[in-house]
């Protein structure tokens, strides 16, 4: 069952994206305890939901106390979230890693084109100091998918990271981009560095994770962009939303509007009323972002988050604007808004 369901999720597309979701949110109620336990609890009838609508999402919270993972999955890692300094960090367990590589590379492919168009130049170094993070995880894996030995993750060394561009931009038959994936605080310090990228703007995407994780002081994200794009010499900023409960990635290319990947699925509930959801066409309306994650098929598709978000004008797009007060910081993309 699980392995046909993976099969799935990777041939999926929006024809067909509720009808799978429910058909896993039949084998998650079954399968996933924590779930399981929250289902009965809320006296939900598993017969009753027939449509995506009526679906429950599990609070994250759950991440923190709960092993989510089906019963007879076997993980293989636990990712773990960043959290504040003695926080109480959640926990993923994945049972099947080469599936996440899969998913997650199909997914930037699908966003950027092929892995090997690309020098990988990753500055996170808040994420690379802690050993279990998703995100470290998947870039290794697009480095090493890149075929590139300048793919590689560097610490926030600006004098170090200037000779490595200066290599790049000397490299004249070189046709591959860069794309520079980063932390906002160590992305921003380069940008103010003083160094010419003017050379390489038709090569370079730059892509923040978001967040200063306390090193810098918060940016409202228009402020942030305009800084980052007078430094680069560049248009467009991009971004990434994804975080430790999360197998599938949400980029945007400008402004902050994420387009969500073909396994995932945003649904905003309302503010004061986790139950109740806001329509598709409230594009104004700020609410609290639920993800329908189908690659999340060996612990729990439907996550309620402690993200704010709105809806975009185009469909399956989406913003994200900040967090409920007395959320803990953490994760991907973490600005002020």
């Amino acid at each position: 069952m699980i392995e046909s369901l993976k099969k799935e999720v990777l041939l999926a597309n929006r024809a067909n994206f509720d009808q799978l979701a429910l058909k896993i949110f039949r084998f998650q109620s079954e399968n996933c305890q924590p779930y399981f336990e929250f289902l009965n609890h809320l006296s939900i009838n598993i017969d009753s939901i027939n449509s995506v609508d009526k679906i429950p999402f599990l609070p994250i919270s759950f991440f923190k106390t709960q092993i989510v993972l089906g019963k007879n999955s076997l993980a293989e890692t636990a990712f773990e979230s960043s959290g504040t300094t003695g926080s109480n960090t959640s926990r993923h367990y994945v049972s099947d890693l080469a599936y996440y590589e899969e998913i997650s590379l199909k997914i930037f492919e699908n966003s950027y084109g092929s892995i090997e168009n690309y020098h990988i130049i990753a500055m996170l170094p808040s994420y690379t100091e802690r050993g279990n993070s998703s995100l470290v995880y998947m870039i290794s894996n697009f480095i090493a998918k890149s075929k590139s030995a300048q793919s590689g993750f560097y610490k926030a060394d600006i004098e170090g990271i200037i000779q490595l561009f200066n290599q790049l931009k000397s490299d004249k038959n070189n046709r591959k981009k860069i794309l520079l994936w980063g932390v906002t605080f160590a992305v921003l310090e380069l940008a103010e560095s003083g160094y010419d990228f003017s050379d390489l703007k038709d090569r370079l995407i730059v892509l923040e994770t978001g967040g200063m994780k306390g090193r810098k002081k918060e940016l409202i994200r228009e402020e942030l962009y305009e800084r980052l794009k007078s430094g680069f010499s560049l248009n467009e900023i991009h971004s990434e939303y994804g975080m430790t409960e999360l197998l599938s990635q949400a980029y945007s290319f400008d402004g902050g509007l994420f387009h969500s990947p073909y396994s995932m699925k945003i649904v905003l509930r309302e503010i004061n009323d986790p139950f109740a959801f806001l329509s598709q066409n409230s594009v104004k309306k700020t609410g609290g972002i639920n993800v329908i994650d189908l690659a999340n098929i060996e612990s729990c598709s439907f996550i309620e988050t402690n993200d704010l978000g709105q809806y975009g004008e185009e469909e399956n797009t989406f913003k994200v604007l900040g967090r409920f007060d007395n959320s803990d910081v953490r994760g991907c993309n973490l600005l002020q808004f």
